[in-house]
């Protein structure tokens, strides 16, 4: 009997289990495409390769409050993520902008009129990863696989199969909700990405990706007793830019800045910094926290420096998804509107659950199935 020639269309994999879904990446885009998913009646699981859901959202814990290692504010314009806090009832607050802000350069620092360094926007008061944590909470218990970092993503005409660990998931489609660079830099693709798109995920730069995000934490928000904001341009490093990051009326006193990742940064490097800005106070802080996110593997790969073109943020070719229709791109770069923010992670994500659910179930737009 001859045996049955091999569908080259079909993808062969040991299977674990088998979902309508795979979603990479359990950041703030995979965690709502899940939800919507979820919603929509279709099963789904989503791999993680940290210990912890969140992705670039990391806080940790102050005085039963949250200091944001990660991305921080959200603005007033951004819908998606204001009906979000509404209807998880989040605790946020106010970023505080009152007073003047500081300028940093020789001979010595000057004080601004004004604040012309922020814009109202708004802050989780437990930290921003509160939000990712209950998007998470959301889904059925065991929906979220951590310490699960995916090795291959392979792609048939009817079929798709996402490799981690040894293992495989059969699915119908994958959403990819990592930095591009980091997709195609970690993870194998059978058939391999059109050559467009894989060069377009490599050029990508990864937001925040090169950044250095350094919190000092103090007794009291003593810079606000002086009129200050809290506010500052550097142009003598390390850190570039400073805000106030305090919690709910001032507690805990934070001060947050920005460093590139060329910058040395020591912890006496940072007091005298910011004594040098804001007076002695802020030269004692309790204790200094510093986050490397060009060191952290599962956000940013080798070389990430040296992407620079963020014009190819929300490039018409994430827009649409690829291998037949079946991977799709939902991190905060391939989006249109607001890429680089929260919102903009949540609108990828939405726009990947919503053209999954069409190709699934075309009757979907008939339902509200938003989480």
């Amino acid at each position: 009997m001859t045996e049955p020639t091999p569908n080259p269309h079909e993808v062969e994999v040991e299977v674990e289990v088998e979902v309508d879904v795979v979603i990479v990446g359990a950041g703030a885009g995979g965690l709502l495409a899940a939800c919507e998913l979820a919603a929509g009646g279709l099963s789904v699981r989503v791999l993680e390769s940290r210990s912890r859901s969140g992705g670039r959202l990391l806080s940790t814990t102050h005085d039963h409050m949250g200091v944001d290692l990660g991305a921080t504010w959200f603005w007033p314009s951004e819908p998606m993520i204001n009906q979000l806090v509404q209807k998880l009832d989040i605790a946020t607050h106010s970023q505080h902008i009152a007073g003047d802000a500081m300028y940093h350069d020789r001979p010595e620092s000057q004080r601004l009129d004004g604040n012309p360094l922020d814009v109202p926007s708004g802050r989780f008061s437990k930290g921003a990863d509160h939000l990712t944590t209950a998007l998470a909470d959301l889904l059925p218990t065991g929906t979220v696989s951590f310490d699960s970092p995916v090795d291959e993503i392979s792609v048939g005409e009817t079929s798709a199969s996402v490799r981690f660990g040894g293992t495989g998931i059969r699915c119908s489609h994958v959403v990819v909700a990592v930095p591009p660079a980091l997709a195609v830099d970690a993870i194998a693709f059978t058939p391999p990405l059109p050559d467009s798109v894989a060069s377009l995920c490599a050029a990508t730069p990864v937001w925040m990706g090169t950044t250095t995000k350094v919190a000092a934490i103090y007794p009291r928000a003593f810079w606000r007793d002086n009129g200050l904001s809290g506010s500052a341009i550097s142009h003598l490093g390390p850190m570039r830019e400073i805000h106030d990051m305090s919690g709910p009326h001032g507690s805990p006193a934070v001060l947050f800045g920005f460093a590139p990742h060329t910058a040395e940064l020591t912890e006496t490097a940072v007091t005298d910094q910011l004594a040098e800005i804001f007076g002695p106070d802020a030269g004692a802080p309790t204790k200094v926290i510093v986050q490397n996110w060009q060191q952290e593997r599962w956000t940013t790969p080798a070389g990430a420096e040296h992407l620079t073109d963020y014009q190819t943020y929300g490039h018409r070719l994430f827009q649409s998804p690829v291998l037949h229709g079946r991977l799709h791109w939902a991190s905060t770069e391939t989006s249109p509107h607001a890429p680089g923010h929260i919102e903009g992670a949540l609108a990828a994500g939405r726009r990947a659950a919503t053209t999954i659910r069409t190709t699934l179930d075309p009757s979907h737009e008939q339902r509200d199935t938003h989480a």
